[in-house]
């Protein structure tokens, strides 16, 4: 003997999950569009595109040191990971 399923129970499942989907979605589609600058594809940064990003991180320093040729500014977030944010161009 199976016991029949509380159809109310099953709608009301059902329509918390279609609104918790859509109340996803809408955040989803809601999110601001990327902002931050793309690695540029230049004669310094060229080689570092054939890199695997982490090592291609740790020359990151030598430039964009406080003393660097291209200094970063003091309110940028943390530097060890900078193609987290500042993707290659494919």
């Amino acid at each position: 003997m199976n016991p029949e399923p509380n159809k109310k129970k099953t709608r009301l499942l059902n329509l918390l999950f279609i609104a918790s989907c859509s109340a996803i979605l809408v955040f989803l589609l809601k999110a601001p569009p990327e902002s931050t600058t793309k690695l540029p594809r230049d004669a310094n940064h060229l080689q570092f595109y054939a890199m695997e990003k982490k090592a291609a991180e740790k020359h990151c320093g030598t430039c964009h040191a406080p003393d660097g040729l291209a200094p970063l500014p003091k309110d940028h977030p943390p530097k060890y990971r900078c193609l987290f944010c500042h993707k290659k161009y494919n």
